[in-house]
């Protein structure tokens, strides 16, 4: 697989990761076609078990979800701009301490949307809390699950 078509898959993948954020938009789906893509043009055994192993992860993310409460985050309060943090947030703490920063960056970054939005410390605290039971615990485990996805594609072709 040429290195163009690696770029198209992971800017792929970038876009799944952003379509979770978005309600109502395919975004684990477009990371797993993503890697199916990738697996259909190149393949081999690693690229094989990245897809069966993002196939399971996807699945006990979606029995993860269904066990928790629908998601409301139109009523609490959530924002587009809130998003957006948190996102960012998650993915550079995916990096920066690998792999289990992205949980503290999807409430840190939701956490400094909401102080830069409302101004203080408590308000934001429980800005966050209430969004984060509302619907963004869903949220963040279907980011998760797509950074744990992206990850494991990532590391399969930088080191496969």
């Amino acid at each position: 697989m040429g290195a163009w078509e690696l770029l198209l898959v992971g800017v792929v993948i970038l876009l799944g990761l952003g379509g979770v954020l978005v309600p109502g938009a395919p975004g684990s789906w477009l990371v797993w076609a993503a890697v199916l893509w990738w697996t259909f043009e190149d393949p081999q055994t690693l690229s094989w078990g990245v897809l069966v192993g993002a196939t399971g992860l996807l699945f006990v993310a979606q029995v993860i979800r269904w066990r928790l409460p629908p998601r409301q985050l139109r009523t609490s309060g959530a924002t587009p701009r809130m998003a957006a943090y948190a996102g960012v947030g998650a993915l550079l703490g995916f990096f920066l301490v690998p792999v289990l920063g992205a949980i503290p960056g999807f409430i840190g970054g939701g956490y400094l949307a909401e102080r830069l939005r409302l101004g203080g410390q408590g308000e934001a605290k429980a800005s966050v809390r209430t969004v984060m039971r509302k619907g963004g615990t869903s949220v963040l485990v279907e980011l998760f699950t797509c950074l744990l996805i992206m990850g494991a594609w990532l590391g399969a072709v930088i080191w496969g």
